[in-house]
């Protein structure tokens, strides 16, 4: 680990921090508008951004842009916080038997994005996200409001309104994860922020999930380390 090096992805609801402490990365998460953690100097910050920036100063030549990813058949306009997390999971995830990653990011988005076992990426899917899709419910009807609790209902179908919204957003992530997942041939592994939240109904139905929650920051952390060792 490097002691004077933090890290900063910029979302686009939230700012992603790791910062060392104790000879270790300790990931936290703030709203936009926070104001910078204490101790922590811009000048050795490391970041990324795939939201509108904050309103402190970022050295432009700590930025680490998709193009400096090194991974095969990787488009320069996949957003950076998908390439640094298809670089952590070939890193830190145990794949002895050579299968495809499976990567879903449940945050603003749900991004799906699939990689062999070399390191290629194959594709992936664009989904608007839970929290995404309950505001969306709110915003464009006139009756529907986000519910006050996300206990997603057992049954398939509800007369109560909320649980209804909660079990259709529910349905709707979770389905197109259960399509796209094939546990013969894939490993699955969430991250994001409702990655936690919602992994556990997965693993109800379907083995080889692994939920690394701040997964993209780890990315961001293996990537600056690799060229560390370069110099």
């Amino acid at each position: 680990m490097v002691s004077d090096t933090n890290f900063l992805l910029v979302g686009n609801s939230r700012l992603h921090w790791a910062k060392y402490s104790h000879n270790q990365y300790k990931f936290f998460h703030t709203q936009k508008e926070y104001k910078i953690p204490e101790n922590l100097d811009l000048h050795q910050l490391i970041w990324a951004s795939v939201g509108k920036l904050p309103n402190f100063l970022l050295k432009e030549e700590n930025e680490i842009k998709t193009k400096d990813i090194k991974l095969s058949n990787l488009p320069d306009y996949f957003g950076v916080d998908r390439a640094l997390a298809c670089l952590a999971a070939l890193k830190i995830i145990e794949n002895p038997l050579k299968k495809d990653l499976l990567i879903a990011d449940f945050g603003t988005i749900l991004s799906i994005t699939k990689l062999n076992s070399n390191g290629s990426i194959i594709g992936g899917q664009l989904i608007p996200g839970f929290l995404t899709q309950l505001k969306s419910m709110e915003q464009n009807t006139k009756n529907l409001k986000i519910p006050k609790n996300y206990n997603i209902p057992t049954k398939d179908f509800l007369i109560n309104t909320e649980e209804a919204i909660l079990k259709g957003v529910f349905n709707s992530l979770t389905g197109v994860i259960n399509s796209s997942f094939n546990p013969l041939t894939d490993i699955l592994i969430t991250c994001g922020g409702d990655s936690q939240f919602l992994t556990k109904y997965l693993k109800t139905k379907k083995k080889n999930i692994i939920n690394v929650p701040n997964l993209v920051m780890e990315g961001l952390i293996i990537h600056h380390l690799s060229l560390k060792k370069l110099l």
